[in-house]
């Protein structure tokens, strides 16, 4: 039985669903602004995002919230609160590529509690709470038993943010090209981690990601069996910009192949 909590997070993305698919139908009148340098802000993005917080609010007023285009990044505390990217996936949504998702999370005691993800063009609803499993559409899910390099499928974005850092990516994108079967970018971190909660692919990493694009992806592959931490295989991934998951022996050689080939002062 789902909890209150859960419950609020799909009302507030079954909302957020249908402000996007109408932008989504009238492009012509579809806003999209730079935020920052290969950083974009549509409408969709900011209704979005104002109808989730209302859901939220009315049933938790007292919760704090952290969302994309309203809020800057900032430290947890011990209290409840929600983690949201209306739209994670901007790029794709932006140009009609249609591969982007709702993410949802609620964090308490610096811990992630509750995730939802919806793939909204699929209607793909990814749910999880802690230690009740991770599920897609009501069915149990769990990361693949993929155990040889050889035989995994990687996921991975590229670092927009800080240009230093892509000569020594791309030679990790290269390394993991030669020694898997290969390395998919579909534009949406969420939905990275969704493929690998959903046993899809095997593994992700990337570089330059904020807290709302992983605090509920996280969640659902921890729930699915999987393995979630930094670049040193530590906790600091929320805010620390630097994602690796996978399940545990994919997790493992992502791992180490990040620390023999990315420099020391990115991995940290």
């Amino acid at each position: 039985m789902e909890s209150q909590t859960l419950k609020t997070a799909r009302l507030a993305a079954e909302k957020a669903r249908d402000v996007i698919r109408y932008y989504d139908k009238n492009r012509s009148r579809l806003n999209v602004e730079l935020k920052a340098k290969n950083d974009l802000i549509t409408e969709a993005d900011e209704a979005a995002e104002k109808v989730i917080i209302s859901v939220i609010r009315q049933a938790f007023p007292d919760d704090d919230i952290l969302a994309e285009e309203s809020a800057s990044e900032t430290s947890l505390t011990d209290r409840r609160t929600w983690i949201i990217d209306p739209i994670d996936g901007t790029t794709n949504f932006a140009h009609g590529v249609p591969i982007y998702c709702i993410s949802i999370a609620m964090w308490e005691h610096k811990k992630p509690q509750t995730a939802l993800i919806l793939e909204v063009n699929r209607d793909e609803w990814y749910t999880a709470e802690s230690g009740k499993g991770a599920w897609l559409n009501g069915e149990r899910i769990s990361v693949s038993d993929i155990t040889e390099p050889q035989q995994s499928l990687l996921a991975t974005g590229f670092p927009y943010r800080d240009l230093e850092l892509v000569d020594a990516y791309l030679e990790l994108f290269k390394s993991f090209m030669h020694d898997t079967q290969g390395v998919r970018r579909p534009g949406s971190a969420a939905y990275d981690l969704c493929l690998v909660a959903s046993g899809r692919c095997d593994g992700f990493f990337e570089y330059g990601l904020s807290a709302w694009d992983v605090a509920a992806g996280s969640l659902l592959i921890r729930e699915a069996g999987g393995v979630v931490s930094d670049w040193h295989g530590k906790e600091n991934w929320l805010f620390g910009k630097r994602i690796v998951a996978g399940n545990s022996d994919i997790y493992q050689f992502m791992k180490q192949r990040i620390q023999e080939i990315i420099p020391e002062k990115f991995l940290s």
